[in-house]
């Protein structure tokens, strides 16, 4: 697959990867403003993720099969036998995945759209395992005391123990309940019953047909009972499923009200947590839950954060098997939780909200010019294709929409890239865990000390590696992947402002035609403390964002760590696999920074207003430049130089005491006004509502961000 043209097979083969190597419960976070890529995505990783599988059990043990047979041996164990959790069992390297569509859409209507989670988790787990082995379990397995209990792991080579009955195995007691009855009729039709005498003398009855029927009832009365009640429990199991109940509690208003209800849905989901750790030990592999949450950016903001509730509480158990896969668009959904009314703290805010609950976030990188290319030809050489399509959310009728003209586009087949990958993946993994290893002891003291951001930045550092791989791209120093990593996950809004800042220095100087050669060699640090002073102005604006960095302090300690190679060539290296930074973030960094006016060659040159981001960072001596270009009177200049007047100085400084200063005429002054300081008047629409947070005639009191 060459690097030139990006592939989303790419991106789908790497989050697969990181699939397998993650442990759960985890949450993808998987964003793009493009609901179709994100379908292809998906697509293509339900085949990667299968074929990943497939390879890793051909180098393990063979997992049980489904089959007849072994459906019967399923049911011995079941009834006989309890699984004993050992070392072994509980780290098995071969996998099995099972994957759930969830469209939110589909349940919108719903006061409880969390609630269609759970049915259609049930509704997997019995096309994927069946009705009779669930309800089985449920009845032989299930206790809801074991939810209490201490899970015991044994250091052991047995995976499974005989169910005791009285110290005694469970089939030796029915075998026994079994054989008894048989012995005692034969034993009564052999040798005879005895003979009773009545109370009366000289007369005898015969009672045999009494103790005949005496003898069936004690010896078949009991396993009779035990039989009777055990089919009746099936049956109960087998015609009200899990997903019955919960849309009979649904349809209930009252119940549904209660606080007991989601208790119970909760339950209902440890069931099934268990049922498949069960399964886990007879298939002899992993077993993991693929739940793919789509469409939810299309729900109302309550429901939204419901969902994103449920997934928080519901599916966060520890023992939990769920991977769940958020595909949205962030900037609508962020926009509509903001407006939820359960956001009254920070933690509870769009971005802080999806933090505590998205373990990898996987922002699927914007096409390039040679993809839009390709898609653009595909979707004007496809038949029947109009902006109008009903069909693009229709996965029935997939072929004949945009879906189909972007699988086009992206060029390689599923097989054809992963033919051409050229990597072993012993040496892979080799890689990524010296990465952390090394990468953890020289960012020990950056990083949080909570569990979901180690976790997240261990996912990331696995997709990044292999992103990176495929593309052959690489540092010069691999092992600073993990601090690359780190400084996206705790510090997004700075780090996105990095980006951001770079980014616009390359605009303006294509804008301004200028072929100095760019000088790669430049720190990250270097650029963030020369913008320092523009992010403290914007920092009103920001706030949301700000929030969801960490200690300003360990950002500006890490950038400066000489340990770490922090510099613009390695910033456009990481870029290529820089899928955990939230672009959302930096969009809404570039909207309020102005770059949308970039794009306009002759707006810098003319005696237009100048952009607060340029008027901050220029220096006494830009400033007189840009006043001779002007043609205002050297004596101005003057003055500007022995006053040592800045960007910032015309920024935070007061309006009347520099038109005394300067001394300009009504004409001369309206000029300048007009060119430096348009930014502080009202009239200016264009500036104002790019730049709505600057102050009036307040000087900031710390320089601090």
């Amino acid at each position: 697959c060459s690097h030139k043209s990006l592939s989303d097979n790419i991106y789908a083969y790497a989050l697969s990867k990181t699939l397998t190597k993650v442990s759960s419960p985890a949450t993808v976070g998987l964003y793009s403003s493009c609901q179709d890529r994100l379908d292809v995505i998906l697509d293509q990783m339900g085949v990667y993720t299968n074929r990943e599988s497939l390879r890793i059990e051909q180098k393990s043990d063979k997992s049980a099969k489904l089959s007849v047979k072994h459906l019967l041996l399923l049911i011995v164990r079941l009834v006989f036998f309890a699984p004993v959790w050992t070392m072994e069992n509980q780290n098995r390297h071969n996998v099995r995945f099972l994957y759930v569509n969830f469209s939110a859409w589909h349940f919108a209507g719903s006061d409880m759209l969390w609630a269609g989670i759970a049915i259609r988790l049930f509704h997997a787990m019995q096309v994927n395992f069946g009705k009779l082995p669930l309800a089985f379990y449920r009845v032989t397995q299930y206790d809801e005391e074991d939810e209490v209990k201490e899970k015991e792991v044994k250091d052991t080579l047995d995976n499974w123990t005989y169910k005791m009955v009285l110290g005694c195995p469970l089939w030796s007691v029915l075998v026994c309940i079994i054989v008894i009855p048989v012995v005692l009729l034969v034993v009564f039709f052999v040798w005879g019953f005895p003979e009773v005498q009545s109370p009366q003398k000289n007369e005898t009855e015969v009672t045999k047909v009494d103790l005949l029927e005496g003898a069936i009832f004690i010896s078949l009365g009991i396993p009779a009972a035990t039989g009777l009640r055990f089919a009746i429990q099936m049956a109960n199991s087998l015609v009200f499923s899990q997903a019955h109940n919960i849309k009979k509690g649904m349809d209930n208003e009252r119940l549904s009200k209660q606080l007991g209800f989601m208790n119970e849905v909760r339950k209902e989901i440890w069931f099934l947590t268990q049922f498949i750790k069960f399964m886990e030990v007879f298939e002899k592999r992993r077993i993991r839950i693929v739940l793919k949450i789509t469409n939810l950016d299309r729900c109302s903001p309550k429901k939204i954060v419901a969902v994103l509730g449920a997934i928080n509480i519901l599916l966060s158990d520890e023992e939990s098997p769920v991977l769940s896969i958020l595909a949205v668009n962030p900037t609508v959904l962020l926009e509509k939780v903001k407006f939820a009314e359960s956001s009254i703290c920070k933690e509870d805010r769009a971005h802080g909200l999806l933090n505590r609950i998205v373990t990898l976030a996987f922002t699927v990188p914007t096409m390039s010019q040679n993809l839009k290319h390709k898609l653009f030809h595909s979707l004007n050489n496809t038949p029947g294709f109009s902006e109008d399509s009903p069909l693009r959310w229709n996965r029935h009728r997939r072929k004949t929409s945009v879906i189909e003209p972007i699988v086009l586009a992206i060029g390689e087949s599923t097989e054809s890239i992963v033919d051409t990958i050229e990597m072993k993946e012993d040496e892979l993994e080799k890689m990524v865990l010296t990465i952390l290893s090394k990468g953890e002891k020289k960012l020990n003291k950056y990083m949080l000390d909570d569990a979901i951001s180690m976790k997240r930045t261990i996912s990331s550092v696995w997709v990044t590696v292999i992103i990176m791989k495929l593309l052959k791209k690489e540092f010069p120093d691999p092992e600073d992947t993990a601090a690359w990593v780190v400084l996206a996950n705790q510090w997004p809004c700075r780090f996105g402002w990095i980006l951001q800042c770079v980014e616009d220095e390359k605009q303006r100087a294509a804008i301004d035609q200028q072929k100095a050669s760019h000088d790669d060699s430049k720190t990250l640090w270097q650029v963030f403390s020369q913008s320092r002073e523009e992010l403290y102005v914007m920092r009103t604006n920001i706030e949301d964002l700000l929030e969801q960095d960490g200690d300003p302090e360990v950002f500006e300690a890490l950038l400066k760590d000489d340990e770490f190679e922090f510099t613009i060539k390695n910033l456009e290296i990481f870029q290529v696999g820089m899928v955990n930074l939230d672009q959302s973030i930096r969009r809404e960094l570039a909207f309020i920074r102005g770059t949308c006016r970039l794009e306009d060659s002759g707006w810098m040159r003319n005696i237009a207003p100048l952009p607060v981001t340029s008027l901050i960072k220029m220096t006494t001596d830009d400033i007189c430049e840009e006043m001779e270009r002007m043609k205002l009177d050297s004596t101005y200049r003057e003055t500007v130089k022995k006053h040592k007047l800045n960007g910032s100085a015309l920024v935070f400084g007061d309006t009347e005491d520099l038109k005394v200063l300067l001394g300009m005429t009504f004409g001369e002054w309206t000029t300048f006004k007009l060119h430096f300081l348009s930014f502080l008047s009202p009239s200016s629409h264009s500036t104002r509502t790019c730049y709505p947070y600057l102050p009036k005639h307040t000087c900031p009191s710390s320089s601090s961000v």
